[in-house]
This record gives structure tokens, sequence and C-alpha cells, in this order.
């Protein structure tokens, strides 16, 4: 058997395995949600799925703009086909799957796999701090397991997070990491605007996603302090993801970020409330990512984007 015989039978055995792990999360989550999508208003459900739609749509402008000062420039077309398309394989166990999709993808399309994959554990990298960022205000909520926000002591440790976006510092530890993995170092060194501007992007990314929770939950628990409940829905869920993102086993989170979602908000209103809430953001969750990747996928192949591997990919 040839190589090239060899690695598209092992594309079709990931892509299928993408599949069927989307398909088995959205299968899992549907009996749960459908018990309570009559205790939520239609008006409300739409609000939160267009929010949790946007929030892919904005981290893939953060990973694009990534992309773009590492010297790539791909159409929108192409991009959100790698990207959206890619992210799928957030949904296998590990943590890399999305990225080797991406590189994949990209090679096809005459990007290095190198200079893609970079991007993508970047991407990730940005998204990790940028959640921290956003969540930390919910940690004294997790830890005493009280919905009230009695302080702003959360202020400094969020500045010390935004230090890690400093451009000179952001590179020292790219490059020191580079080299302890024994990886060479990246072409040029990444750009203040690039890293402002995609930080950017990965900060609405995190409030969109947890205004989807926040509107989910305020349906279900009305009196609550809409403070209160923004901290928990909002800054909980970039917290809840963030903590997901380190978990190398399962796919996406699954389970962890519920976990604590539910820790979280179990203190502003009943169990069986909080559960409804949380099941229905992952689902919301899913169904984005599928919806953005058929989208992508699609006007890919429309503009005939998706053409053989160019000689120059693999550098």
């Amino acid at each position: 058997m040839t190589r090239t015989r060899l690695v598209d039978i092992v594309r079709i055995v990931v892509a299928v395995l993408v599949l069927v792990a989307v398909a088995i999360a959205v299968w899992r989550n549907w009996s749960e949600v459908s018990a309570h999508l009559r205790e939520v208003p239609a008006r409300t459900l739409v609000t939160a799925f267009v929010l949790a739609l946007l929030a892919p749509i904005f981290t893939f402008l953060g990973w694009r703009v990534l992309l773009n000062d590492l010297g790539t420039r791909l159409p929108v077309p192409a991009g959100s086909s790698v990207f959206f398309v890619g992210q799928l394989g957030k949904y296998l166990p590990g943590s890399v799957w999305s990225v080797v999709a991406q590189a994949d993808m990209g090679s096809r399309l005459g990007v290095p796999r190198r200079r893609m994959g970079i991007v993508g554990l970047l991407s990730i990298l940005l998204s990790v701090i940028t959640g921290a960022v956003v969540g930390i205000p919910a940690v004294p909520l997790l830890l005493a397991r009280s919905g009230e926000v009695r302080s702003l002591w959360w202020f400094a440790p969020a500045i010390a997070l935004l230090l890690l976006l400093w451009p000179r510092l952001l590179n020292w530890g790219i490059d020191r990491l580079l080299r302890l993995l024994r990886r060479d170092p990246l072409e040029h060194s990444l750009t203040a605007p690039a890293i402002g501007l995609s930080s950017m992007w990965g900060i609405l990314a995190w409030l969109s996603a947890g205004l989807a929770m926040l509107v989910l939950a305020h349906a279900l628990a009305p009196s609550t302090p809409v403070r209160d409940l923004f901290v928990t829905a909002v800054c909980g869920f970039a917290l809840a993801s963030a903590i997901g993102m380190f978990s190398f086993i399962v796919p996406a989170g699954v389970g962890v970020r519920e976990g604590v979602l539910v820790l979280l908000l179990g203190a502003l209103m009943p169990f069986a409330a909080a559960f409804a809430v949380v099941v229905i953001a992952r689902f919301f969750s899913v169904v984005a990512d599928v919806v953005v990747a058929t989208f992508g996928w699609g006007w890919a192949r429309t503009h005939h984007l998706l053409g053989s591997t160019s000689g120059g990919a693999d550098e």
C-alpha cells in the first residue's frame, strides 16, 4: 500500500470518527434537552442559539488574524472551511485533533503544515488566556459555592493575566516553548496589533457564549440579581470552559465544563434548573459547531477551494 493511499485511508477514518463523535454528542444531549425546552420561551431559545452561533465565528476571526500575521492570507471561504471543519476534531478525545485536521486541510490549500499547526496551537493558547481573564471573577463563587458577588479582588489577577498578552513577553514564552519542544522558532514574532486584535475576538467569543448561558439562566431564575447571574453565567462559562480545555482525554471538555457550571449555577437556582441550562447550552454549542462547519465546507466546495496539496505545503 502506497503512503498516499494510507494517508487517504487515515483521513477517511478520522473524518468518520469525527462525524460519529459529533452525532453521539448531539444524540446524548437531545433526550435531556427536549424535556426542558418547554420551560424556556421560544424567543429566549432563539436568542441563546444566535449568541452561541456567534462564538465560533468570533473565534475564527481571531484565528485568521494570527494566520495573516504569520504570512498567509486565506480568503474567508477557504479560511472558514479549514477552521470550522477542522474544529470538529475537538469532539474526539485529545486536544490536538482540531489542529491536526486544520494543518491537513490547510496543506491542500497551499499553506505550510507547520505554519497552520502553530497558528492552531497559538489560537488555543490565546483562547485559554482570554478565557481565564474573563472567568477570574467566578473563581470565588466556585470556591465558596455562593452566587453573591461581594468584592473586586479579581481585578489584580485579571491584570496579571493580561500581562501574558504583552507582545514581548508572549513572544518570549512562545520561543521558549518551541525550544523545549525542539521545534524551529516562529518565522517572525507576533506583532502587537495581531495579538491585540486576536485577543479581542477571543474575548468577544467568550462573552457571546456566556451571554447565551445568561439568557437561558435568567429565563429559569428571573428573580436572581442580574449582576450575580452575569458573573456566574458569563464569567463562570469562560472559567469552566478554560478548565475543560485542559482535559486531554474527554472530547471538547464534555462533562468537565458542565460539572463546574452546574456547581456555579446551583448556588443561584434549583439543581434541576441549573442542569437544564447547562444541557441546553451544550446542545446549542454542538449544533452551532455543526452549522458553521457545514456552511464552511459548502462555501469552500462551491468556490472550488479544496484542491490537491501543493508542493510547498509541507515546508
